[in-house]
């Protein structure tokens, strides 16, 4: 540095402005690095800056222009003529369920939009909030809290704001953002779900689907919002809660909710099946050509298996303990397998046996599993015509890495099965690991045959599509 340049920064830092000079220096110092903090860090101090995200492709999606295609929906419009619009009505399930697992959320959803449809308002939808423990994403690259996913990156359907059938005038659901333009604050009516649940909470589904559904018909009100009791009184405020989903008091909803329009048009949503198609590749069949002629389409020749392991031994041993029967739709008495509570045990209680056979049954064995595929497959071949039915396919639906996974694939490809797939061999980008238990779903929708456990919302949900799209009932087989 030339000796003009050296005098003058060095004066900078000497005689009656040293301090103020130095102050000054030092108060920039930290503006700067307050401000590249500010510009490089996210709402938690992670790190998501755009320098990041040129080398690691591993991060949340920000699902922008699905988050603007769900703002620009016809329905969001005040100018609408009746039952939309400034003069529409709509209902806001303000007690529905959030930061739970995906298919706890989903079945309520559902029965909510089938509530509202029935009631002749507007659904209000709402992006899938996450609870922590489930996202795919560490945190230290969360992008914002809380933890959230377009409703329309899982499903697709009038739910979630598509059309309902042409000659159909139900008003289209509708965002949570758009009701609080439709619907200001001081236009709603509040109903605590408190104030209503009690004299039915052990009804049947219908008799409490019928209250509700009288309850928001006669309501004058344009615009309602359901919001939750206390949690001190009610652990469960939803209308259709745990205490209904798991119980035989769901199946009078049955017939009718599966012949809705929220049924028969809720669709996978476009991510998804991008996200099935782009690994359609490893389910091609790649063991020998079957002695009788079989079908192109891999989904026709596969038997998908629902097989969670490691953090689901303390959720069955819970089931045990409280005597639990199987979960919704999987205790429709038309399929083959059931599970009847052994006698003994009481709420809250039950003996070592008891607690026994519900392991057997949830948490399987490798021998019973190998067993069970046996079955399934033989049993499913019988009910078609000689020579119809090739089943040479298998995925296998699992959180396991282990050997013990593995050592599986290994004795199935042994007994027939050429083409084994895990979930894990997927393929995916940012934004289909974001729904990737909805990619699941919807393999095992599509397959010939799926055995699921019989006490799991995700194995319901799936069995809901199934036999929506007029699956044998053969084909659907629990543990």
């Amino acid at each position: 540095m030339p000796s003009s340049k050296r005098l003058r920064v060095s004066s900078m830092f000497a005689g009656p402005n040293r301090r103020r000079n130095l102050a000054a220096l030092m108060l920039g110092g930290l503006l700067t690095l307050i401000f590249l903090y500010q510009k490089f860090r996210g709402p938690h101090g992670h790190k998501i800056i755009d320098l990041e995200e040129k080398y690691d492709l591993d991060l949340p999606p920000k699902y922008e222009q699905l988050k603007q295609w769900e703002r620009d929906l016809p329905q969001h419009n005040l100018d609408l003529p009746f039952p939309e619009g400034k003069t529409g009505r709509y209902v806001h399930f303000k007690n529905q369920i959030q930061q739970l697992g995906w298919n706890n959320v989903l079945n309520e959803l559902l029965m909510n939009s089938h509530l509202a449809y029935k009631s002749k308002r507007a659904y209000v939808f709402q992006d899938y909030v996450w609870k922590r423990e489930y996202y795919p994403w560490p945190e230290p690259k969360w992008r914002d809290w809380p933890l959230r996913t377009p409703l329309n990156a899982l499903i697709s359907g009038p739910t979630s704001g598509a059309p309902w059938d042409p000659k159909d005038d139900a008003p289209r659901s509708v965002s949570e953002r758009w009701f609080d333009i439709v619907c200001p604050k001081h236009e709603r009516r509040i109903i605590v779900t408190g104030d209503v649940k009690p004299p039915i909470l052990w009804e049947r589904g219908d008799l409490i689907f019928q209250t509700w559904e009288k309850l928001l018909l006669e309501a004058p009100e344009r615009c309602i919002e359901i919001q939750p009791t206390a949690r001190s009184v009610d652990n469960f405020p939803q209308i259709f809660d745990l205490y209904l989903w798991g119980s035989e008091r769901i199946l009078p909803l049955w017939e009718e909710f599966k012949n809705s329009p929220v049924s028969r048009l809720l669709k996978t949503s476009p991510i998804v099946n991008a996200a099935v198609d782009r690994n359609e590749y490893l389910f091609l069949p790649r063991g020998p050509r079957p002695k009788h002629p079989a079908s192109r389409d891999p989904y026709e020749r596969m038997l998908a298996i629902h097989l969670r392991r490691g953090d689901y031994k303390e959720a069955c041993k819970g089931l045990a303990t409280w005597n639990s029967t199987f979960y919704s739709w999987n205790l429709l008495p038309q399929l083959p397998d059931k599970f009847v509570p052994p006698p003994g045990g009481e709420w809250g209680k039950n003996t070592p046996e008891n607690e026994a056979k519900y392991m057997v049954h949830c948490l399987p064995t490798f021998d019973f599993i190998v067993q069970k595929i046996r079955d399934a497959r033989d049993e499913y071949v019988r009910a078609g015509k000689a020579g119809e039915r090739t089943l040479d396919v298998l995925y296998l639906l699992t959180n396991d890495e282990s050997e013990w996974l593995d050592n599986l694939k290994a004795t199935l490809g042994r007994d027939g099965w050429h083409t084994v797939v895990t979930t894990k061999e997927l393929i995916l980008d940012m934004e289909q690991k974001d729904v990737n238990m909805a990619v699941d779903m919807d393999i095992a929708r599509r397959a010939a045959v799926f055995i699921g456990n019989g006490w799991s919302s995700f194995t319901s949900n799936i069995l809901h599509r199934r036999l929506v799209d007029g699956k044998e009932w053969i084909s659907n087989r629990f543990y």
